[in-house]
């Protein structure tokens, strides 16, 4: 391996989701990398620029966007305007996503349509938004994030599970679909990961749960945002239509 395998050079790439959790730190690991990084977000303005100033104080470059990816006209227009601004896509991580928990017999419908529409059709709008460009240049990185929930269940959560194993069956079909373009599609299933979320669990709920982690720890982000990184790099070339589970052996 070179030396500079892992850099990415002047590539741009598109992170949805980035603002905050996952999402930022695979944005500062791309810019840290050389990408030149824009990442959308849905509402969340101050959190945004804290990702933006996070990346700016690394000495990368960053552009936050407002985006709803359960909306495809909006989605068609970031592109746009990305290849606008930028004039082209190398790489597209679609990590934005949203959780609504709940027993199957107290689920409102709603809520399922919910998390499909941004889990699962917001990474197809993406994914179909940013082929034409990828496909004209022959080239281009497509990563989705799933969960390893998507293999294994967890009890409350049958919208967030279907639209994981979802992504993960999209990611695979459209590896098929671009491949002999030499665009490369993978997914990274992240396990029990140190986010907001799991700070609020109890000790015993989270010691149980990582009683469960053969490494015996939970993940960080960094932790996803490295295996992002990866499939990003020149060094997956001959990578695509996997599941990489970052998990610590959880699933």
């Amino acid at each position: 391996m070179s030396a500079d395998a892992g850099s990415l050079g002047e590539r741009v790439a598109l992170v949805t989701g980035g603002s905050r959790g996952i999402g930022r730190a695979i944005a500062i690991e791309l810019a840290r990398c050389g990408a030149r990084v824009v990442f959308a977000y849905r509402s969340n303005l101050e959190a945004a620029e804290q990702t933006q100033k996070r990346i700016q104080e690394i000495g990368g470059s960053a552009w936050a966007v407002r985006c709803d990816v359960a909306d495809l006209a909006a989605v068609e227009e970031l592109i746009a305007s990305i290849l606008r601004e930028h004039g082209r896509l190398d790489i597209v991580v679609n990590n934005a996503g949203i959780a609504r928990d709940q027993l199957i017999m107290r689920m409102k419908p709603e809520d399922f349509d919910a998390v499909l529409a941004t889990n699962l059709r917001g990474t197809w709008n993406v994914c179909r938004a940013c082929a034409r460009p990828m496909l004209k240049a022959r080239t281009g990185r497509i990563i989705n994030l799933s969960s390893v929930v998507a293999g294994s269940g967890n009890a409350g959560q049958t919208n967030y599970s279907a639209a994981k194993a979802g992504v993960e069956a999209l990611t695979r079909s459209l590896a098929r679909e671009l491949g002999s373009r030499g665009i490369t599609v993978n997914a990274v299933a992240p396990g029990l990961i140190e986010t907001d979320m799991t700070r609020e669990l109890s000790p015993q709920r989270l010691e149980g749960l990582q009683a469960q982690i053969p490494l015996g720890r939970l993940g960080s982000i960094e932790d996803v945002a490295r295996a992002v990184r990866f499939l990003a790099s020149d060094d997956a070339d001959y990578i695509t239509g996997q599941v990489l589970r970052v998990s610590g052996g959880l699933g």
